[in-house]
């Protein structure tokens, strides 16, 4: 059954805040929010998510939620109800769904596609019994799971909203990075996790409602007032404490947030073999976005000189400082290079993305408090410039022959830049090289400045045996046989101006011997090969099985790599 609004461009939908667990007064905490309306078939059902709720376990097919115009099924309704009622459950899901969607879109200045073949990513929430939940680009889909806690009671994934947005968040990153899930080096898998835990908790703390609802239950401020200090503990620490009391500590998904909340910064960390693995080396990377929502959001209450700040406005604050932040790290993706992704890599990408908006870093300083809080964990830009955003191109580039008006959306086009320009732009000439894509954009700052760019992508590959790589002067392992197949990637993030001329390229060549070697003693010591030997390719024909193998090991308490998993 359809139903059609058009007189409104958004409807509200009643969802939860996090989850359950987290009270506020003794109830659950709830938020409305606004989705993108459009013509909505029973499920919900849209143009871009679809719920489809089968559970497999139990191989039910629950009648699908009606949304005809006005239809909340969570305004003021009771937990236990929203506990029981399966419409809420895809109501929900399918909101928050939504809400990340429009975050990225907003953020980026443009649609985002899918990862597949196809418009519509279908959304299981009652997918199986089983404490997981996992995005599928086999299925096109993001599965949650449901289990017994320890209380007795049935716990559902898809009424956490942090498992939600992290599970849509993977899919959105796989439709705008798809070879950030192939093998390459350590950080880039733990980007992936530890990117969808960002955008997860900083859209729950961008929440007001739960924002109120934590400091609120967490008593009055210190005698030094709102400082940073004090909103971690209150807030971070206090979200933290509550979220997921209905798991063991052992399979507490939320886990990233108990331990970023409690870490100490170690600049030494990333090297120790406890942060090998990609989820335990993601809450690195959490952990630095967390410290600098608190210190902005200190910055931004000493900004307002009102000693002590009054409840409403700490807590507006704070929903504007995660929004904000939410906003920079999901624009940095355009801005991060085509391949083997380290976490340096991510914080020259957000500071340049910063900067192109907001070239005065003033009143509140992002960008120092950002770098400040990746250093402290041994993360330093990997720009050379002084404030680590991306350098513009220094030698003059030929543009004859290029047409701007194509250059917006024309893969050739692009590549006749990129080959007339292939020696200043780290173009290896015997390998092969393709325009994965090419996006025009249009941001627009609060202050009404318009930004236009128009971002494409490049990758190269070579496929060789191993014995092939000494005659390309790259290292390989001792034990490695002669005969195993190895395929090499490079490539690289082109952004141009409004004018059609070349700002930023951000590459990794596939020339760059040192980078290659270390890639395959990796993938060689950490079993990250397949059946038949072969290096540099996904791990199986479909990365279902790889994110949810990533969350079952966090569910489990892995802590080690591939080769770990694998026993």
């Amino acid at each position: 059954m359809l139903s059609r609004v058009t007189s409104l461009r958004t409807r509200p939908f009643t969802i939860i805040a996090q989850d359950l667990t987290i009270k506020a007064d003794g109830s659950a905490i709830t938020a409305v929010v606004d989705v993108a309306e459009e013509l909505l078939m029973a499920g919900p059902r849209g143009h871009r998510v679809s719920i489809v709720d089968y559970d497999t376990t139990r191989r039910i097919f629950y009648e699908p939620a009606g949304c005809p115009p006005g239809t909340d099924y969570g305004k003021g309704v009771a937990e236990e109800v929203l506990r029981s009622d399966v419409r809420f459950h895809a109501q929900n899901v399918y909101a928050i769904v939504m809400r990340t969607l429009a975050r990225f879109e907003f953020a980026l200045g443009r649609r985002v596609p899918w990862g597949f073949y196809g418009h519509h990513l279908y959304v299981a929430p009652h997918a199986f019994e089983d404490a997981n939940a996992f995005y599928s680009e086999r299925d096109h889909a993001l599965l949650f799971g449901y289990f017994r806690g320890t209380s007795g009671k049935t716990v559902l994934t898809c009424l956490s909203h942090d498992i939600v947005a992290h599970e849509a968040t993977h899919a959105l990153l796989d439709g705008l990075r798809d070879h950030y899930t192939d093998p390459s080096v350590r950080d880039q898998p733990a980007f992936h996790e530890g990117f969808a835990d960002i955008v997860a908790l900083l859209s729950v703390f961008s929440l007001r409602e739960l924002v109120e609802g934590i400091i609120g239950e967490s008593g009055t401020l210190s005698e030094e007032g709102a400082t940073a200090d004090w909103l971690k503990h209150s807030a971070l620490v206090g979200l933290a404490e509550q979220m997921g009391q209905e798991l063991s500590p052992s399979t507490a998904r939320c886990e990233a947030l108990r331990l970023s909340a409690r870490l100490t910064p170690d600049p030494l960390a990333l090297e120790k073999p406890e942060f090998y693995a990609p989820h335990r080396r993601g809450e690195v990377l959490v952990a630095a976005l967390m410290e600098t929502l608190v210190n902005v959001w200190e910055s931004r209450l000493k900004y307002l000189k009102m000693d002590p700040p009054p409840p409403d406005r700490i807590f507006e604050e704070g929903a504007n400082a995660a929004n904000h932040l939410l906003t920079i790290a999901v624009r940095a993706l355009d801005y991060c290079p085509a391949v083997d992704l380290t976490f340096a890599d991510y914080l020259s990408a957000v500071l340049t993305a910063d900067k192109e908006l907001f070239p005065d870093d003033r009143p509140y300083g992002y960008r120092e408090l950002l770098r400040g809080s990746f250093e402290a964990w041994g993360i330093h830009p990997a720009s050379a410039q002084p404030d680590g955003t991306w350098v513009s191109p220094k030698t003059p580039l030929k543009y004859e022959g290029v047409h701007f008006e194509s250059l917006q959306r024309d893969h050739d086009e692009v590549f006749r830049f990129l080959w007339e320009n292939r020696g200043d732009l780290h173009v290896y000439e015997d390998a092969f090289a393709k325009v994965n894509w090419v996006r025009p954009v249009v941001r627009v700052g609060p202050d009404g400045f318009v930004l236009r760019e128009t971002v494409a992508e490049y990758i190269q590959k070579i496929e060789v045996e191993a014995r092939q790589l000494k005659e390309l002067d790259i290292d390989t392992p001792d034990d490695l046989p002669d005969d195993a197949p190895v395929t090499l990637y490079g490539g690289g993030t082109l952004i141009f101006d409004e004018f059609g001329q070349l700002k930023y390229e951000v590459h990794k060549s596939i020339e760059n011997t040192t980078r290659q070697a270390e890639k395959i003693a990796y993938w060689w010591e950490s079993g990250m090969y397949g059946a038949k030997g072969e290096m540099g390719v996904p791990l199986s024909a479909s990365p279902t099985d790889q994110f949810a193998l990533w969350h079952r090991l966090r569910m489990i308490g892995v802590s080690g790599g591939y080769e770990e998993a694998a026993r």
